[in-house]
């Protein structure tokens, strides 16, 4: 029926890859993330993967928790012009909205499946 209900599997692929996989639609020419059947801008369904370069900047940004437990949690416009949200893992400075950031693969572990954080590349400023 579907030959890809698995836009999901595709995607979880593209992480053992240590690729971050997008899909694009070939009617109206826009690109969108999460994975899916339909275009969520026009309906179509002639749809293409493609593999992000992975950079982008951080649109918003919340940190969850506090001291050594804390995480950031943020929205990422990539520059090929779809969002993703995802963690940022930050070392030395913390993050800020504009600031460029870098998607990285994350293994999947016993307890998590594989996954997609950002590291920070530079301030906006």
């Amino acid at each position: 029926m579907f030959t890809e209900l698995v836009p999901y599997r595709n995607f979880r692929d593209g992480l053992a890859a240590g690729e971050l996989r997008y899909m694009q639609c070939e009617d109206c020419n826009q690109p969108f993330f999460y994975p899916r059947v339909v275009c969520p801008h026009c309906g179509g369904t002639k749809l293409a993967w493609r593999t992000s370069a992975g950079e982008g900047a951080i649109y918003s940004l919340s940190t969850i928790g506090e001291g050594e437990a804390s995480y950031i949690v943020a929205l990422v416009d990539l520059d090929e012009g779809f969002r993703v949200m995802s963690n940022v893992e930050s070392t030395g400075e913390a993050p800020a909205i504009g600031d460029r950031v870098r998607a990285r693969a994350v293994e999947a572990r016993e307890t998590a499946p594989a996954r997609i954080v950002f590291d920070r590349l530079g301030s906006a400023s």
